[in-house]
């Protein structure tokens, strides 16, 4: 069932955490990027092995990466496979698959990766800046918070 406290609560959780904003929009905004990949199934393990390669902020990373739900799959897939055939140079298609499973799409892999990949990368552009003025204004509103971002913000990284 859908909890809307718990969900604000959350939500709170990742605009407060103890980090440079800058460091929790780049967790987010590879976590997005990952959920456009036609990888599904791994896009968590995705997400905590980018976080940890990168460094970044792991539950940022796999809330991002939960971004492409089951509603938005479909017509995510859809248009990254007619991007992908358009930019290879070939006529736009629809893509026919009969599961999510990778043996019904390899045949459709490079298009898909192509498409997804530049789907994926304006994302996480948009995710980022969208996030680093979520953290920030969240944080304004709390002076506590709000100061220490400030110091973050001069400083150029985390205060420890």
């Amino acid at each position: 069932m859908f909890d809307k406290e718990k969900l604000k609560k959350r939500f709170k959780d990742v605009l407060s955490l103890d980090s440079h904003p800058g460091h929790i929009a780049a967790g987010f905004a590879v976590g997005v990027f990952i959920s456009f990949t036609p990888f599904f199934g791994i896009h968590t393990p995705l997400a905590i092995a980018a976080a940890f390669i990168f460094r970044l902020n792991k539950l940022t990373c796999i809330t991002g990466a939960w971004v492409n739900t089951p509603l938005t799959v479909f017509p995510l897939l859809g248009c990254s496979y007619k991007l992908g055939r358009v930019l290879r140079g070939l006529p736009p298609m629809e893509l026919h698959v009969k599961s999510l499973e990778w043996h019904c799409l390899k045949k459709y892999a490079t298009s898909l990766l192509i498409g997804s990949s530049i789907l994926g990368f304006f994302a996480a552009l948009l995710a980022y800046f969208l996030c680093y003025y979520l953290v920030v204004r969240f944080r304004q509103k709390d002076e506590a918070l709000a100061e220490e971002t400030h110091e973050m913000e001069q400083v150029g990284e985390e205060i420890e």
